[in-house]
């Protein structure tokens, strides 16, 4: 029997996914993975943060190149370990925090606090008072939040260190729920009392990859620092989100090759013949519903792309950056978690519905490897370790799990497995680390949630947000 994971399973369109060594010299070692399951339960999730260096890395020789000082700050929302804030402490990043719980975790091991954005889509008394404590930037979203800011920081007698957030209106850039434009912000801050307010930054959120919208929102932004510095704000930088790009597929081709077929063949491709909502085959992203799995740029490319574009005839974004004495800011979370996570789980069952269409079963529910994208269009592996249950004949199948509902897919894509499936096998998810894992986790039906579980030198630990 093959011990390659790749061999054992494939979508009827392949779509090979990326590994980093740490993976493949887990998924070789078949019964480590199998008391790993004995040990933590299934599904488990195992993350190795020794990638994200790297991409800290990357994205500062690219920025260094340019002459523009950046700061890299891991958006925490992507994954709930605890080991992800030490990782980051250790490759010179810092956080980005949507909650009080995130905030707190991370004063608790020891980000500094000049480390700390809180970008919270709604902050609480609790959440203000915690980041004007420790002196953690507060991006600020709106007139209200602003108001409840004056107010703790007026009881407390402490000063807010704040980043506006700004809604970019431009040609092009959709229309989005965070911020406020920067002429309102402007009439905001004449109607309140900001002795308490240290404006240190701008801050924008963007839906989506584009280069040419980061590039508006840096426009607007740095046409507003002058007129906050001419009313005492000491504005030093401009942070410009997350939405940097990841390539989680190996070959281009693939990519093309699966959009093709779905357009003249769904039903063989995907459950019930759903299309995931593909408006253009061709497109990098041909459906607007779906992650782009492969995409043209990385995260360093994708930055050098911004710096050097033009924000007018004369000078490239870092130019202005550079004259405006302005560091800039990003908070990647799946560019960042790239590489660094697993997601095992065994196999529960093999049947197939009324209809006659095969389906394998696994111990876990949809939420637990589940984004805000439609399906996750990546092949798993496949791990047979050694004396199992005969499997199954060849054939195809879909995956799905525990939650007692008709649509329970794992994947909306049909498989292919060359050698069966057996009762004993274990199915890998691959790269899961950024926003696959926790962001809609659910313990619906009392089921428990997947441990989370980091790598410790040569060993495994289960990972303190779990204790």
């Amino acid at each position: 029997m093959t011990s390659d994971p790749r061999a054992l399973v494939h979508g009827i369109a392949p779509l090979t996914a990326r590994t980093e060594p740490w993976m493949d010299r887990l998924l070789a070692d078949p019964e480590r993975c199998v008391q790993l399951l004995e040990e933590f339960g299934s599904p488990v999730n195992l993350l190795d943060f020794r990638p994200l260096e790297r991409h800290v890395r990357r994205l500062h020789e690219v920025a260094v190149a340019q002459g523009v000082d950046l700061g890299v700050f891991v958006a925490r929302k992507a994954n709930k370990a605890v080991g992800l804030i030490d990782a980051a402490r250790a490759a010179g990043a810092g956080v980005d925090v949507a909650s009080w719980t995130e905030l707190d975790q991370s004063l608790r091991a020891g980000m500094p606090c000049e480390r700390i954005i809180v970008s919270a889509a709604v902050k609480d008394r609790r959440l203000l008072a915690t980041a004007l404590e420790s002196g953690a930037v507060l991006s600020i979203d709106n007139r209200d939040e602003l108001t409840d800011l004056i107010e703790e920081a007026g009881r407390s007698g402490l000063t807010a260190r704040v980043a506006l957030r700004l809604s970019i209106v431009a040609p092009g850039v959709a229309a989005t729920r965070f911020g406020l434009p920067a002429q309102q912000w402007m009439h905001d801050l004449d109607s309140v009392d900001t002795r308490h307010l240290n404006i240190v930054g701008l801050h924008f959120h963007l839906h989506g990859y584009a280069v040419a919208d980061r590039v508006a929102g840096l426009r607007e932004a740095m046409k507003t620092v002058p007129i906050l510095r001419a009313q005492g704000h000491p504005v030093r930088f401009v942070d410009m989100g997350g939405g940097l790009p990841v390539r989680y597929l190996a070959d281009e081709r693939q990519w093309r090759d699966f959009w093709y077929r779905l357009g003249s063949e769904p039903s063989r491709l995907t459950w019930r013949g759903d299309t995931l909502g593909m408006t253009d085959p061709t497109a990098d992203r041909p459906s607007p519903e779906v992650y782009p799995f492969w995409q043209p740029l990385d995260a360093g490319t994708w930055l050098h792309e911004v710096l050097t574009s033009h924000l007018d005839q004369h000078r490239t974004v870092a130019e202005g950056l550079a004259e405006l004495e302005l560091a800039l800011h990003c908070e990647p979370g799946r560019a960042m978690l790239d590489g660094c996570g697993l997601t095992l789980a065994r196999v529960a069952f093999r049947k197939q519905t009324s209809d006659g269409e095969p389906l394998v079963g696994l111990f876990m529910n949809r939420t637990q490897m589940r984004s805000t994208s439609r399906d996750v269009l990546l092949d798993p592996l496949w791990i047979r370790p050694d004396g199992g249950r005969p499997p199954s004949e060849p054939g195809d199948g879909f995956l799905v799990g525990a939650y007692c509902i008709e649509e329970e897919l794992l994947l909306r894509r049909r498989l292919r497995f060359p050698a069966g499936v057996g009762r004993d096998d274990i199915a890998v998810f691959v790269n899961t680390g950024g926003y696959l894992m926790h962001i809609l986790e659910s313990p619906s039906h009392q089921l428990p949630l997947a441990a989370t579980v980091v790598a410790d030198g040569g060993s495994w630990r289960r990972d303190a947000v779990d204790l």
